[in-house]
């Protein structure tokens, strides 16, 4: 019995549209190599010495026709063996694979191309490739040069395209099959701004249209906005299963190790930061704690934290006043409003109260945390916020 599917009611259950039961896959891989003839001359009973390296480890799972379904994980995780596995380009070692209907796959960049050909007939073979008749993929290769925005590169080989063009033809062919389950890695990893909102207006149609697709990607944001489900794989096993929000997060802190303390007594920096004050008192230490009262160097985006300082005084100093900058990468800083996503930096700060706030201690970015969360606008803080339209009545004058 397979686990982890969390299917459809029994009244609408149908097949489902992949169903991967015991999944493995192992590669053996040499820790030395022979590259001359003078070595296997010199060395004629030498064996070579290789490792075994289990990509995929009893991986089971089902999809439901018409999912948005994530497999997220770290490099290295198997994620890209298991749709390799899935297309049929890596022939697994044990399990089963079951896939209902025509499979559309988009998997690493320059996969069923030629480089010594042109798009047109990059396009042909890929989309004959795909289950298309040839007349079918010469019919649709104006849709698909025009989706790619290619119009003024038809005639040049593929070798000589950039990797950005080629993701573009590759993603255009994948998704004007009629495929019943496409399989798409890491698509929105090279590419401009412009051609990532293509990909995700496409994937918007994709899921109003009910269509099974399987989304490798980095991108939490996208597992969180398009997915109805996902999965975590770590050294090539299922780690976590189910809903995006909390597989998203629980990437994320495998990534940056939140929930781990952190030792009081271990520098903030691993460099020393500009210093300014009268040095009437000394700043010595600084942190976040998270709710249970913990240390940390993680925050989670949208969850209370509390920032600590501390400080030695070594004259008496009336009504001090103790603050604290925080910054982002670039330096922009913030108030009292939740972090977005990314690295900030905390100066704290002693000075002295109406003195035209003449600082005792300020030392400069002494503390740093990295903020995870999904949900990122591209500024510094999200701020919390409600959005409403109205139609506006029309004014009639006579």
């Amino acid at each position: 019995m397979l686990p982890h599917f969390g299917c459809m009611s029994e009244a609408t259950r149908r097949p489902p549209a992949v169903v991967v039961d015991g999944l493995a896959k192992t590669f053996t891989l040499p820790t030395e190599q022979v590259h001359t003839l003078k070595e296997r001359a010199l060395h004629p009973f030498r064996r070579s010495k290789h490792e075994r390296l289990e990509a995929l480890r009893d991986v089971s799972f089902a999809v439901e026709p018409g999912e948005f379904f994530g497999i997220v994980g770290r490099n290295g995780s198997g994620k890209s063996t298991l749709l390799k596995c899935l297309a049929g380009i890596y022939r697994a070692d044990r399990g089963r694979i079951f896939i209902n209907g025509r499979l559309s796959t988009f998997i690493e960049l320059g996969v069923g191309f030629n480089p010594d050909l042109a798009a047109r007939d990059n396009v042909t073979i890929n989309g004959v490739m795909m289950g298309l008749t040839p007349r079918e993929a010469r019919d649709r290769f104006d849709h698909v040069i025009e989706f790619a925005e290619l119009e003024d590169f038809v005639d040049m080989k593929l070798k000589n395209y950039s990797s950005g063009m080629q993701v573009r033809l590759a993603f255009s062919v994948a998704i004007q099959v009629d495929a019943d389950v496409l399989l798409l890695d890491e698509v929105l990893a090279v590419g401009d701004a412009a051609f990532a909102q293509k990909c995700y207006d496409v994937f918007y149609e994709m899921r109003d249209a009910g269509r099974t697709v399987l989304l490798v990607t980095h991108d939490m944001g996208a597992v969180t906005r398009f997915c109805n489900r996902a999965m975590l794989l770590e050294r090539g096993k299922i780690i976590d299963f189910g809903d995006p929000d909390e597989v998203a997060r629980s990437y994320l802190e495998l990534n940056f190790g939140y929930g781990h303390d952190v030792d009081p007594g271990a520098a903030q920096n691993e460099e020393p930061r500009e210093r300014t004050g009268d040095g009437r008192a000394e700043i010595t230490d600084a942190w976040f704690e998270d709710q249970s009262g913990r240390r940390i160097d993680t925050l989670v985006q949208s969850e209370p934290a509390t920032f600590r300082m501390q400080a030695a005084f070594r004259d008496a100093v009336s009504n001090p006043v103790l603050s604290v900058l925080f910054e982002d990468a670039e330096r922009h800083p913030s108030f009292d409003v939740p972090f977005a996503p990314g690295r900030i930096y905390a100066t704290p700060v002693v000075a002295h109260r109406g003195a035209g706030m003449k600082v005792i201690d300020r030392r400069k970015r002494f503390l740093s945390a990295v903020v995870i969360g999904t949900h990122h606008s591209g500024g510094l803080v999200m701020v919390p916020h409600d959005v409403t339209f109205e139609r506006a009545r029309a004014e009639v004058r006579g």
